[in-house]
């Protein structure tokens, strides 16, 4: 018994890791916020969906603090790396609460209901708490929305497109 949990355990903490490669292997590409911003919150959500809402939310902590070392978040945006830590944590954890698996409109549900959580938080931020230049608070307010929302519909269709027996494998 001891054993067929700690290789659940290695299992997950594989998974979670090459999830987090993956997602960094995109926030690496360069490629614009609108492309960006969707993808990493995807993984976020596949990270839920397939290995458990803890993964995704250990991932969307460590993304922030990650681009903000390499160069790819700009310096104006680290006093928010906290709120995007807090907004990426909110966004799995209102869709693993609120999407069912396997139950299309209760994960849509979760995917608006969570995208829009992340959207209020760092938009109240950025009003009401941190002091940022003009061009960064806008970055952190209606694109947010855009992103995650967009992000949820890629995690979403991806999830829907690869056969069950493959998740089901994945899953094991």
């Amino acid at each position: 018994m001891m054993e067929e949990t700690s290789r659940r355990g290695l299992r997950w903490l594989v998974r979670t890791a090459l999830l987090l490669a993956l997602t960094i292997a995109i926030q690496m590409l360069g490629l614009p916020q609108f492309l960006t911003g969707p993808l990493v919150n995807a993984f976020l959500l596949l990270a839920a969906l397939f290995n458990g809402m803890w993964s995704g939310v250990i991932i969307g902590l460590f993304t922030p603090g990650i681009a903000f070392a390499r160069g790819i978040l700009a310096p104006p945006l680290g006093p928010m790396i906290p709120f995007i830590m807090a907004g990426n944590a909110i966004l799995v954890i209102v869709f693993s609460l609120v999407g069912k698996r396997g139950h299309l409109g209760r994960e849509i549900g979760g995917v608006v209901l969570g995208s829009f959580l992340k959207y209020l938080l760092l938009s109240q931020a950025v009003t009401w708490v941190v002091e940022v230049p003009p061009p960064v608070a806008k970055a952190m307010q209606t694109p947010q929305l855009f992103t995650a929302l967009a992000g949820g519909a890629i995690a979403l269709i991806v999830y829907q497109v690869i056969p069950k027996r493959e998740i089901q494998r994945i899953e094991q």
